[in-house]
């Protein structure tokens, strides 16, 4: 049995999903945006193992920041 990575969209709205719990004053269209965003930075990862984690850390840290500079 082989199991299958996720999709590039699948992934994102996992973490989405996610950080929309952890945010839920933030709107659902901001916290899609920075996982977006930020997963396109990992765009030319050549070891995709933990580009979710990654991702999932790195748009966290955004949100905090947008949060507290709004």
């Amino acid at each position: 049995m082989t199991h299958e990575p996720p999709t590039a969209a699948q992934t994102i709205t996992d973490i989405v999903q996610r950080l929309s719990e952890r945010f839920p004053s933030t709107p659902a269209e901001t916290i899609r945006r920075v996982v977006t965003e930020t997963y396109a930075d990992f765009a030319d990862a050549k070891v995709r193992d933990f580009v979710e984690v990654l991702v999932e850390k790195q748009a966290k840290k955004r949100l905090k920041n947008e949060n507290a500079a709004a």
